[in-house]
């Protein structure tokens, strides 16, 4: 059984990005990223932890425009590295908190999202911790049957 929490978080602020050499309008939004993240230990930590520590990622940001907050003062902000950025820094968070992350998205828009899927990553740690105790390439392989259905 694995146990697995969804958090959807909200960002509200402004940005402008490069498109073909030229600069782009400043312009608001509100983003939706939500972060799909698998519990690792046995118990439980309260689903409010995990949204504290998931809001501070994203409160430097809040009602700012983001080309002025690093790294995006060097990094355009699209969706695309928004995303990046955002799931990298939130997979130390949850793991701080004996957990994993396994999808994050962000939206600009209802009908535009981008994705990062880290479950194959989460599988091959898991694996790794049962092959270093057992030394066995069956365990291995075992191992990554199950992460995989």
């Amino acid at each position: 059984m694995k146990r697995i929490y969804r958090f959807k978080s909200y960002l509200n602020a402004s940005h402008w990005v490069i498109f073909d050499g030229k600069r782009g309008e400043l312009h608001p939004h509100t983003w939706e990223f939500s972060a799909k993240i698998q519990l690792l230990a046995e118990e439980l930590v309260p689903f409010d932890v995990y949204e504290r520590a998931i809001n501070a990622v994203f409160e430097p940001y809040q009602n700012q425009t983001i080309n002025d907050v690093a790294p995006f003062d060097l990094l355009v902000p699209s969706l695309e590295s928004l995303v990046e950025v955002f799931g990298e820094r939130l997979k130390d968070v949850v793991s701080e908190f004996d957990a994993a992350l396994l999808e994050f998205e962000g939206s600009e828009t209802p009908t535009r999202s981008y994705m990062l899927d880290y479950s194959d990553e989460v599988i091959l740690a898991g694996c790794q911790d049962s092959v270093a105790e057992s030394n066995d390439i069956g365990t291995a392989f075992d191992c990554l049957l199950k992460g995989l259905s």
